[in-house]
């Protein structure tokens, strides 16, 4: 996999202080009591176990599978609910996690769908951001890293379902892609 990369783009270390940054700034600007996360997947797993558990309060949470690659390296423009069911979160502090804010249209879906079904607040957090005109006017609470408009795998990002294990974040390489 490593042959694949074209550079490392932000190693574990780095990530790994940054979390630490950001689960105190969620603990901090939350109210006191739960906060239910939403973790979409698959891409954000990796990051949000790992920032979830600096988060010292109580938590549950659910996962929700969507999709708007559908495999490829660019978003389709079409953001599907995978799941039959949605999670309960009305009257809830919400933290909604994703890997990448690239177009937007995923988490603003997903936003507006938490939001319709009562949720009291919608706060959303991602590992990276793209620097670049969206699709959607959104914006993430809380970012990691931005990072220009490169293709990147690694520490739950893929590729065809593969360089999700890779501890860092790296550019793919273009002739990795066919």
């Amino acid at each position: 996999m490593k042959k694949d990369i074209e550079r490392i783009l932000i190693d574990e270390a780095v990530i790994q202080k940054r979390l630490d940054t950001m689960a105190k700034e969620i603990e901090t600007d939350f109210p006191a009591g739960p906060i239910i996360a939403i973790v979409l997947l698959k891409g954000a797993f990796v990051f949000a176990a790992d920032l979830l558990r600096r988060i010292p309060r109580e938590l549950s949470i659910e996962c929700l599978n969507v999709s708007s690659y559908h495999g490829g390296m660019e978003s389709s423009g079409k953001v599907d609910f995978l799941d039959r069911h949605f999670p309960e979160v009305k009257g809830a502090h919400v933290l909604l996690l994703d890997d990448i804010l690239d177009t937007g249209r995923t988490l603003a879906a997903v936003a507006k769908r938490l939001e319709e079904e009562g949720a009291l607040a919608v706060h959303t957090g991602v590992l990276l951001a793209k620097d670049k005109k969206r699709a959607e006017e959104v914006e993430a609470d809380y970012t990691g890293f931005e990072i220009g408009d490169e293709f990147v795998v690694g520490y739950g990002l893929d590729y065809k379902g593969k360089y999700r294990n890779l501890p860092y974040v790296g550019v793919l390489k273009l002739s990795a892609a066919n």
